[in-house]
Parts: structure tokens; sequence; C-alpha cells
């Protein structure tokens, strides 16, 4: 107990009226720096000042370790109509624990952590932490400037997907997690030698459960205490930019849990919910969905959003679930939803939030970036918002993984009848700035690790998934790939353990290592293979129609620079003499190989075209040249003109 807090000794405070309108009006983009807890002095006293909005309570008291939790010592104080109750409370410390007890309209008391804490307890305590929002010396100024100025679309993009908790664990004191300063040390390097251009962590905001992986959020400003205190996080967002990495942060608005001490019900009445369930419920998830018709709520969100970019540099948000979100109908049958006020299904409240918000981002954040989990047709998602797009710089591809992976799993004797569901992706492939996920939600479950979903012997095995890395990086889209994908793990993700390190013991899973590590290095190296991902220029068929062989070709483009002939072989039957004729073949006469995921150096067997390839100048497939390839077994090929 911090005995120097003294029992009834509050002050009120003085909150701005501007500061007050904007709220109200759910505006206010810094609004974490006006509610939560604050150090300040006054009249000569240090201590801390706590606002909280609870507009329906009767009475807010504050409580916490500095008085043994006991009620009705440290009373709030309502401030005008504005529904915030606040005051000054002398002497109490950076590091004290608090809630604010609040007492509903029906007489009870509930005690509920600050929706603005800056930091909480490690699990299974849930008490929020008075901390403030401590200045950091930022060293990253070279790569925000460098941020402002590039267009992403051109650039290349390739994400590993990163479960802070269960990347590494410490082995020699009970399997505990890795801290920030442990993670700065160990995962920095690696992301950086296998060429990623960023990471993207799983949800980092505080959370009760460690089954929920982050995705059933306790405090939206929080970061985890698991792995350190908010300043060690910016000290490692700060060491990703300075090793010229981008952090990108997974974040949840879509919904939250029905913790007693959380946001639900939070000042006894249904607040930041609907009060109807079939709003303010999700029925799969257990969990609560905002009313983001409430100005308030909506602020709440809004700025919670802004506050992971501004406070802590992160590169961009992931919005999960948009989906749930943008339809009123979403998981649930006839009559278990609402329709809005024009008698659709559309949440018209949830789609004017996410605009409102990617307009924010991409306005006072030049640089950073939006991604959609959003997994319908819904039009436009990463349209911009004045074209009546949501205004997301990028969707994940769905279509595309799902696609892709029942192709892949099918027996290659059966992928001659299902080469429709390979190239489909093309008609849609530039609708939408696309990311092609190969995400944790696809190891999970039961689906199986990547490595174990493919079909045939181990050594078929290893050779699909090589294959199909090669077509994912090929591919039009920007790359994201789940840890433990880059070098085969072979059982399924668990976020109470770290991923199965000791494969890299076997020289066949250094191999696909080195196969990502190297389609990173072509990625970044080749204009071609990013400069146009959303654009028709960069991407040309050869040859789609040989259903019979499984066998397609495609040439990459960009402005100024070389093509890269790209040409897969979704059989294990190496083809001898193969040819093709692209009007390419006119224009470069010599082409070598920059890519065999059958070389010996990934684990395959070495077969493929290392003398090179002379274009021959004879008419094929009304092509006035053609070369003649040797295709590996389960393989993927790309060319390149000499130069």
């Amino acid at each position: 107990m911090n005995s120097s807090v003294k029992p009834g000794i509050t002050w009120p405070v003085f909150i701005e009226p501007f500061d007050l309108y904007l709220f109200g009006r759910g505006e206010h983009l810094d609004l974490y720096r006006i509610l939560g807890a604050h150090p300040m002095t006054l009249q000569g006293e240090e201590g801390f000042r706590f606002a909280v909005w609870a507009p329906n309570a009767l009475e807010v008291q504050l409580a916490g370790s500095f008085n043994d939790w006991r009620w009705a010592e440290f009373p709030l104080y309502p401030v005008g109509s504005s529904g915030i109750w606040a005051a000054f409370v002398p002497h109490v410390r950076r590091g004290d624990l608090y809630k604010f007890g609040i007492r509903g309209v029906d007489g009870k008391i509930i005690y509920k952590t600050d929706p603005m804490a800056f930091w909480a307890e490690m699990r299974p305590g849930n008490a929020s932490v008075a901390w403030g929002l401590r200045e950091f010396a930022w060293s990253d100024q070279e790569w925000m400037e460098k941020r402002k100025n590039t267009n992403i679309l051109h650039d290349p993009l390739s994400i590993y997907e990163v479960h802070a908790g269960s990347w590494r664990r410490h082995h020699d004191d009970g399997n505990s997690f890795y801290s920030y300063e442990d993670l700065a040390a160990h995962l920095i390097p690696y992301v950086k030698d296998l060429g990623f251009t960023h990471i993207e962590f799983m949800p980092l905001a505080e959370h009760p459960l460690d089954l929920s992986w982050g995705y059933q959020t306790g405090h939206y400003y929080a970061p985890t205490s698991r792995f350190g205190n908010p300043e060690q996080l910016k000290k490692f967002i700060n060491s990703c930019h300075e090793a010229g990495l981008g952090v990108l942060l997974d974040w949840v608005p879509a919904h939250f849990p029905k913790d007693e001490w959380g946001l639900g019900r939070f000042d006894g009445t249904a607040l930041y919910e609907h009060s109807d369930p079939r709003k303010g419920e999700h029925p799969d998830w257990g969990t609560y969905i905002f009313n983001y018709g409430r100005h308030e709520v909506h602020n709440f969100i809004l700025a919670n959003g802004l506050y992971w970019l501004e406070e802590f540099h992160f590169d961009g948000l992931r919005l999960d679930a948009v989906a749930s979100m943008i339809y009123l109908d979403y998981s649930r049958k006839e009559g278990e939803w609402a329709p809005n006020e024009y008698g659709g299904k559309e949440n018209i409240e949830a789609i004017e939030f996410i605009r409102k918000l990617n307009s924010v981002v991409h306005g006072k954040y030049p640089g950073a970036i939006t991604v959609a989990e959003e997994s319908t047709s819904w039009p436009g998602v990463s349209r911009p918002v004045y074209t009546g797009g949501l205004g997301f710089t990028f969707k994940w591809n769905m279509g595309w993984m799902n696609d892709t992976l029942s192709y892949m799993a099918e027996n290659p004797v059966h992928r001659s009848y299902h080469h429709n569901i390979l190239t489909f992706s093309m008609l849609y492939a530039f609708s939408e700035n696309f990311i092609l996920p190969m995400s944790h939600d696809e190891v999970v479950h039961g689906k199986k690790s990547l490595l174990a979903k493919m079909p045939g012997d181990i050594w078929q095995q290893q050779a699909n998934l090589r294959l199909l890395y090669a077509y994912m990086w090929a591919h039009v889209g920007k790359k994201l790939l789940f840890m433990g994908g880059e070098f085969g793990q072979w059982n399924e993700w668990s976020e109470s353990r770290e991923l199965d390190w000791m494969l890299l013991d076997f020289a066949t899973h250094r191999g696909l290592m080195q196969l990502v590590r190297d389609l990173n290095g072509i990625l970044r190296r080749e204009p071609a293979m990013h400069m146009y991902d959303t654009d028709w220029q960069g991407f040309s068929w050869v040859d789609f129609s040989d259903y019979q062989a499984s066998v397609i070709s495609f040439v990459r483009r960009g402005e100024g620079a070389r093509p890269i002939f790209w040409v897969f072989n979704f059989t294990p039957v190496p083809r001898y003499d193969y040819k093709i004729g692209c009007r390419d073949f006119d224009l470069y006469k010599n082409w070598h190989e920059i890519l065999n995921t059958d070389s010996a150096y990934y684990g395959g067997g070495d077969f493929g075209n290392y003398n090179g390839i002379r274009v021959r100048e004879q008419v094929f497939n009304q092509h006035q040249s053609h070369i003649s390839l040797n295709l590996p077994p389960l393989g993927a090929l790309a060319l390149a003109p000499c130069t």
C-alpha cells in the first residue's frame, strides 16, 4: 500500500470545453490525452489526474493498491454534462494499480479497469497501472521521413507474421516469454536475414487469455505486459526502424470480451456496446460488438487506432474481422439480426467508422498502411473513400489463399481436373490492392501446417511447399507468411510453445528457408516483381491452358526493368524439352535461371537448365520465337534475360 495517499483527498480537475466538444462529436483524435490516468502536479502536489467516461453512473470512486482497494475514499467528480468523471489524486505513484468503482443506476457497485490505461497487470491480474505517456527518445527519424515519401503499392512488401509469445521461449526458466529486448536481439536480425520488409505482430494490446492470441482485447491502450513495459515496446520498434524493418500491428476494433471488469456494461448499462443483442453481441465469439453509431464510442476506438501509430510509430494496422463489422447479418440466421434504417444488411455506422479511420490515417500519417482482413466480395475495400470505397491500403486475398491451398492439397494426378482453381485468381487480381496471406489461421484448429497439407511422400510434400512459395512470390500481390512456414514447420502452431526450431538441424528444412530468403531477394532486387503488383501492366499470361500437364507460365514486368519469366510444373513428372513461346523471347535472345525450386540448395534433385537457355527463332504457339526447357518435377523456374 502507498501510505502517502490520504483518503478523501481528491480535487476536481478542469477539462477544456473544446476537448469535451470534440469528444461529444466523436472527433477527438488524441482522446487518450484527456481521459485515463496522467501524472501531474497540482498546487505543489505530485500525483495523477484520472478521468473516465461513465455517463449513467451515480457515483465513481478510485480504488487501488494505494488504499487496499477500499471503496469511498477517492471520489471522482462529474465534468459538466459530458458524462466524464475526473479528479486529481495526490501522491499516487507510477506503477500503482487502480480501478474505477462505479455505482450504476441499479445501485450496484462494479469495479472496472480504466479503458484508457496505458499499462495493465500481467494476467491473471487485470488492474490498470498508473503509468502515463512517458517521453521516449526516438531515433528513427530517417525511417519515418522515408516512409512519408514511399508509395508502398509500387515497393516490395513481404511480411513476416509473428505471435510474440511463441516465436521463441526461454528454456532455462520454465518456458518463459521472450521480452521485447530478447526479440530485438534475435527476431530483428532473423527477419532481416530472410529478406522480409515488415514484421506483423498478432495483437499486442493486453488480453487476459493466452488462448485468444490477443483477439479478445482487455485493455485497448495498454501493450501487453507479457513482454515488457510500453517504453520497451517503443524501443523495439525504434530498433526495427533503425534496421530498415517496418512493423505492423494486428488490431481488433470489431468486438471485445464480456469480462466483468472490462468494457462491457461499463457503467451498469450498455455503454460501449449496443443494448440490442441482435446488434451488440457476436454469436460465434461470445463477445460484445462496439456501438459505432455512438459518438463517444466511435471516438474511443478511432483514437485507439491512431494511438498505436502516433505513440508507438507502428507503420500500419491490420484490421481483424472486417466482414463481421460491415454486415449486420454476419454469422446470423434469419431473425437474429436487425436491418439498418433502409432495410439492408450493411452496418452503416461501422462502415462510416472504417472510412473515417482510413481517411484520418492516410491524411495524418502518410506512408502508414491499413489492411483489411475481409473475406467477402464487398466492392472497393482498398479503394479511396472519395470514390465510395472503404479506404484501406490493402485487402487480404482470402479467395486466392483458399483456392491455392485447395489446389495444392489435391493429389497431383488429379490437379489437371482443377486447373481453373489455380488460374481463377487472375480474373479479379487487380480489383483490389491485395496481400497474399499464408497466415496463422491456416495452421491451427486441425487444418495442419502448410507442409503437412501437401500431398505425397515426404520428398513430394517438401517439393510441393517449395512450389507453393514460388507461386505465391511470383503471383501479383504483396506477401505475408506466418512464422514457422519459412522452414517447414511440421506441427500445427500452438500459442503455448515455441516453434520447432530443431527442424533446422535437417538440410531440407534449411533449404526451404534458403528458398524463402532467395524469393525475398528476387522480390526486392527485381522491380518487375513488385512495381505493378496492383496493375495489369505488371503481369502477362504466357500459357495457362496446359491443364493436362498442369503447367502454367507468365511474365512479371516493371517500367524500365527486365522481365521475369516464371513457369510452374504442378506434377511430379520431369518434363524434357518443354516448348514455350513468348513475345519477350523476340526481344531477349539469351536467358538464364535466377531461381529453380528443385535446386539442391533447397533440398531438390537439381533438375533444370543450368547451361543457360537460348531462344530458338522458330514459330511456336503463334510467336516468332520460343525456348525449350527442362521442367523439374513439382518445381518452379524463374528466368531473366542475360545482360
